[in-house]
């Protein structure tokens, strides 16, 4: 068990896609992508399994990452921030959130 306290300090934020690259340098198939996380995060690599998405269908898609892991090295690539999702047998599918009452903007904090 862990006290509220310590999910306090891991720091989720609302990140928008910017951009996105096959990762075939990856040892699982992957993605690379650049988010933006607003003015006060700025924009962050991730690598991500998730090819189950269409590239062209993740620019612009809204995602939940924790931006304040330590980096981590995947075959060439540093991976900025840990993207998150569900493990499904159709692969993994992306947090995102509801907008339906309106556009979130990036960075927004996860609480």
């Amino acid at each position: 068990m862990i006290e509220y306290s310590d999910f306090g300090k891991v720091d989720i934020r609302v990140g928008r896609i910017v951009k996105v690259e096959n990762f075939p340098e990856a040892i699982n198939p992957s993605y690379k992508l650049e988010i933006d996380f607003g003015e006060e995060i700025g924009k962050k690599k991730s690598s991500a399994h998730i090819t189950n998405y269409d590239l062209e269908s993740l620019s612009g898609r809204t995602v939940i990452a924790v931006v304040n892991f330590k980096p981590k090295q995947v075959a060439n690539f540093m991976s900025e921030v840990l993207v998150l999702g569900v493990s499904t047998d159709k692969g993994v599918m992306l947090l995102s959130v509801d907008e339906s009452g309106g556009t979130i903007e990036p960075g927004v904090r996860i609480s």
